[in-house]
């Protein structure tokens, strides 16, 4: 847990509020930072947040930083703690249902989409952030849109990639990471041989077992539902990937059924494995671990997008956050001056940067943040949003999307199906009957 308290807030604001620099009218509250002819914080206003715990040192350095910096700038103490994505999920569908909680809560994949007549309409904010920022992507209306109004504000995603050894790779003939299916399966072949196999979460791992399980399906055309929501996911296209993935497993190491988030970055940088699929995690723990030995791994960490299938084009998924206000607050404005502060260039670009990336942007103006260009490595998750697909493709987002996703039918589909413990056909058919019950409601 991360707590900015009353008592931090008086330590820092002592010497601004004495020198009558502070709050709401001054010279330290901008128009432009935070945007104050809109939101006029609320007179004795206090904020809680409720955000997913770091995978990443300097992403939740900086982002006590920057709430730091909105405290001292306005008055407004908040108090932020820190979860797992796991515990967000269901705090944040209590909150909900009770109609208590934090102001705040950024959780994961289209959660706003499962209650959202509890959320506040943020329009106006996300209207702001979008006219100064160079526009939303798509995918982050289909997440934080319903009914023509925005019910969150995009933070942005974990972008997922291919994380590999790239000597090992160079070793087995690839002067390039492959852009295909076929050499994929090749590579993943010629790590096991070198001793380093890889390894895919398979467990309910709420950011890289949904990322990799949905790209195989969507990769060969597969798909949970069709435009209408109808659930189609037992076709020939869904069993011709869980056909390929059976093969893609046979090079895995062992205990991948049981893996969570956490598994494959320790697996990785103890060097069990050659090649999983990540974000930029994994390379930022090696750049910066004490110890040597992995410290110089990251120098044979390459970073690569998801092949392309059958289907022709990209067909990934990553762990889109959106950032909820419910509409139990007693403190709207103030908490949209929050979600507006934090998303301004002033603090999201070295927030970004603190984290090397780990988060990759919803606004289009921050493609050209200087970090996408200081290093190749953090090149393929600059266009994580761009390209990314919603979870719920091809069909509505809403309340059936987000349960799917939430029960983990992709994923356990594709865990029994490559396993062997269920033919494909019966993996599909136990994925369409679950699916159906909420597709159904």
């Amino acid at each position: 847990m991360s707590k900015f308290s009353r008592r931090d807030f008086l330590k820092t604001t002592a010497s601004a509020a004495a020198a009558g620099t502070l709050g709401a009218g001054s010279a330290m509250w901008s128009e432009n930072a935070l945007a104050q002819s809109k939101w006029a914080p609320e007179k004795g206003a206090t904020l809680r947040v409720l955000r997913w715990k770091r995978f990443v040192q300097g992403d939740e350095d900086q982002w006590l930083a920057n709430t730091k910096k909105f405290t001292e700038k306005t008055g407004i103490p908040v108090r932020v703690d820190s979860e797992g994505w796991e515990d967000v999920r269901p705090k944040a569908a209590v909150a909900a249902n009770v109609g208590s909680g934090p102001d705040i809560i950024i959780s994961t994949f289209e959660d706003a989409h499962q209650y959202p007549d509890k959320l506040a309409d943020v329009t106006d904010v996300c209207n702001y952030l979008g006219g100064k920022y160079g526009g939303w992507y798509d995918v982050c209306k289909d997440y934080c849109m319903e009914k023509g109004k925005w019910i969150a504000v995009p933070m942005g995603c974990a972008g997922n990639a291919i994380v590999h050894r790239i000597g090992a790779m160079k070793e087995a003939g690839f002067s390039e990471f492959p852009k295909d299916l076929a050499g994929f399966l090749k590579l993943a072949q010629a790590y096991k041989a070198k001793g380093i196999p890889p390894g895919f979460a398979l467990g309910n791992a709420t950011g890289d077992g949904n990322v990799w399980c949905h790209w195989l399906v969507w990769s060969h055309g597969g798909k949970m539902v069709d435009t209408k929501g109808n659930v189609v996911i037992a076709s020939p296209e869904t069993e011709a990937a869980l056909n390929y993935g059976k093969q893609l497993y046979e090079t895995f190491i062992q205990g991948t059924l049981s893996w969570l988030d956490p598994n494959n970055n320790k697996a990785f940088l103890d060097g069990q494995i050659g090649m999983t699929a990540n974000g930029i995690s994994i390379y930022y723990a090696a750049k910066n671990s004490p110890d040597a030995k992995i410290k110089a791994m990251a120098e044979d960490i390459g970073h690569a997008n998801f092949p392309v299938g059958p289907i022709g084009r990209t067909t990934e998924l990553n762990l889109f956050f959106p950032m909820m206000l419910f509409k139990y607050s007693k403190y709207p404005n103030a908490a949209k001056a929050y979600l507006a502060f934090m998303m301004e260039k002033e603090q999201y670009e070295p927030w970004q940067a603190a984290s090397i990336g780990y988060v990759s942007h919803p606004l289009k103006a921050y493609e050209q943040s200087p970090l996408w260009k200081s290093e190749p490595k953090n090149l393929p998750y600059s266009n994580s949003m761009k390209i990314m697909l919603p979870n719920g493709y091809s069909g509505p987002m809403g309340y059936a999307s987000a349960a799917t996703m939430a029960d983990f039918i992709m994923v356990n589909m594709v865990a029994e199906a490559v396993s062997g413990s269920k033919t494909p056909k019966e993996a599909m058919e136990r994925a369409k009957a679950r699916a159906e019950r909420y597709y159904k409601v």
